[in-house]
């Protein structure tokens, strides 16, 4: 296949210059499992591992293959195999702070133009979830798109659609149907060919049904979701990258029941730039829109010209963004101290 159909561009190719020499060649990471990767090349699909010198530099998670990712890779054509040497630099990527307690980026998708950030119009709908979906989106560098599935089932679409255009804040709003096919249309338009679009939303959204959709036959397993609270299974149980058939790429992830936030302010200034424009305005620097005098956060909200939900949600990311900072500046800290020590005991018993 073209690499410029599975989203090749001249950044990428610049990148990789420096490899053509030793005779390696580049693929795009299609699927993610266990220490193997299915990746897309020119010459057709290979299942691949890690070099052990990448294995062995790689520090974190966010250091080793993402689906989506443009890899360095010797091969083995008559078996299907091939070795990653090397990830090339990402020009986006969507991440999140790992699950859990550990304090580690995950890399969601790389690469991605355009992220679709699927909410269902049911009753799963969450005014809050798609901010913090959007400040984890403006943090990677794609373009988010919120797509508002399950039109069909829908009787105060208006309403739910005004709502997300509050904090929207300029990023596209589509009302679709993977039933009906209502709106599908409009999301192709993201998708020409060779430009990357990532579907990410919770369990039971209906990102699998919306690419079944766009693709006009059925590739992803769907499942039905709760009739209580519309919550649904993972059918989607691994991320997987999907070339389209009338052009385009397509990255499926399973529902994220977790999404705590990972990166810097960048984020959260796309997401709130409403509120962050505002905080220009307060008479201190470091004003924390709390009770320090002239705040023009706290003004505008006794005003009324910001929602109070909304206030609140820009403060508990702002908390869990500082929290996430001081804790990966002291696990630094400490593993420059752990490597000092263990060099001087190494250095002292010679």
């Amino acid at each position: 296949m073209d690499l410029s159909l599975l989203g090749w561009k001249p950044f990428f190719h610049e990148s990789f210059d420096p490899f053509l020499k030793h005779g390696y060649f580049a693929g795009r990471i299609s699927e993610e499992h266990k220490h193997l990767y299915r990746i897309l090349t020119e010459n057709g699909e290979l299942l691949a591992k890690v070099s052990g010198k990448l294995l062995h530099d790689s520090k974190n998670r966010s250091e080793f293959p993402a689906v989506g990712d443009w890899v360095v890779i010797s091969g083995r054509s008559t078996e299907g195999t091939a070795t990653i040497h090397a990830i090339l630099p990402r020009l986006s990527k969507f991440t999140r702070k790992m699950a859990g307690k550990t304090t580690e980026e995950q890399v969601i998708a790389a690469n991605i133009d355009t992220i679709f950030l699927v909410s269902g119009l049911d009753n799963d709908f969450n005014l809050r979830r798609i901010e913090r979906y959007l400040t984890l989106a403006w943090e990677g560098g794609a373009n988010p798109v919120i797509v508002l599935n399950k039109a069909d089932i829908c009787d105060d679409i208006a309403q739910k659609v005004a709502l997300v255009e509050t904090v929207a804040l300029g990023a596209p709003v589509h009302v679709v149907s993977g039933i009906t096919g209502q709106g599908l249309e409009e999301l192709s338009t993201h998708l020409s060919d060779g430009a990357t679009v990532a579907f990410l939303g919770s369990s039971g959204t209906g990102k699998s049904t919306l690419i079944n959709a766009l693709i006009g036959e059925s590739v992803q397993d769907v499942n039905t979701v709760r009739q209580g609270d519309s919550r649904g299974r993972h059918t989607t149980t691994f991320r997987k990258l999907i070339v389209l058939p009338h052009g385009g790429i397509v990255i499926d992830t399973p529902g994220l029941r977790e999404l705590q936030l990972w990166g810097s302010d960048e984020g959260l200034s796309g997401a709130f730039s409403d509120i962050e424009l505002l905080a220009e305005q307060c008479r201190f620097a470091d004003c924390r829109h709390v009770n320090e005098p002239g705040c023009a956060v706290r003004r505008s909200l006794e005003e009324g010209t910001i929602d109070s939900e909304r206030y609140e949600s820009y403060l508990k990311l702002q908390s869990e963004l500082a929290y996430l900072t001081d804790k990966r500046e002291y696990l630094e800290r400490k593993e420059k101290l752990d490597r000092h020590y263990k060099l001087t005991y190494r250095n002292r018993f010679k």
